[in-house]
């Protein structure tokens, strides 16, 4: 059985709060993880567990101001 799979943010630029959620990488479905201030940083989230078994994501991040900020990644 695999472990959860957890993820650090460590910095956002951009305008405090943030709502943050992770994708699948390619266009997949999004989850809503928090709403976030730049204080919490770093944070630290398990992936939920319907897309745990994928390796791609891409963190999607909100600012304050709608701007919509995109890093993709792969867990290994």
């Amino acid at each position: 059985m695999n472990m959860p799979n957890s993820v650090t943010i460590s910095n956002i630029t951009g305008t405090t709060p943030y709502e943050l959620y992770l994708c699948i990488s390619g266009g997949g479905p999004c989850y809503y993880i928090d709403y976030i201030e730049s204080s919490e940083l770093p944070f630290n989230f398990t992936v939920p567990s319907p897309i745990q078994s994928y390796n791609g994501y891409c963190l999607r991040v909100i600012d304050n101001e709608g701007c919509i900020i995109t890093n993709c990644f792969t867990i290994t």
